[in-house]
């Protein structure tokens, strides 16, 4: 009886920490943020902008902000901010579903990083976990690093 027990416990216990294992994986998307995103998150679900007061989902790659008291959800910025530079300005992580629905929340807590230029970014990153992401000007020297190691793993065994 105690044997099937522990065996239980046993078990339980590894099926538990193959679904943690499980969703950390699916809670890192380092290899599909923007190049002009924050450096150093493993998971970023939005971007908040403080200088225009508009989000970003990452996953869907697409704009969200206010317009006639409506929300806009566009691949786009908005005209009058076409100009403005994604890679200088200043991006909030926001790991929050539908954080839009707290704007005003987002506009008041990060007013003060207006303007804020010396946020560092991916495509400027020397963290090796990003050159995963096809866009980063190092992934091309990152896939053929791999490639030399998997040929030469292949050697050894």
């Amino acid at each position: 009886m105690k044997k099937t027990i522990l065996v239980i416990i046993l078990l339980l216990s590894s099926f538990l920490l193959q679904m943690a294992t499980a969703q950390d994986r699916a809670n890192v998307n380092i290899d599909v943020q923007p190049q002009w995103g924050p450096d150093g998150y493993d998971q970023a679900a939005y971007y908040y902008f403080p200088d225009i007061d508009i989000f970003y989902n990452v996953s869907k790659r697409q704009y969200i902000y206010l317009q006639n008291n409506r929300w806009v959800f566009t691949k786009y910025l908005p005209p009058q901010y076409q100009n403005f530079d994604l890679y200088s300005s200043y991006k909030v992580v926001v790991n929050e579903k539908k954080p839009y629905r707290n704007a005003q929340k987002y506009k008041e807590k990060y007013e003060r990083f207006k303007g804020r230029l010396d946020q560092r970014i991916i495509s400027n990153s020397r963290d090796s976990r990003y050159y995963a992401n096809k866009e980063h000007p190092k992934h091309d020297k990152w896939v053929m690093n791999k490639e030399r190691q998997n040929k030469e793993d292949k050697k050894r065994h």
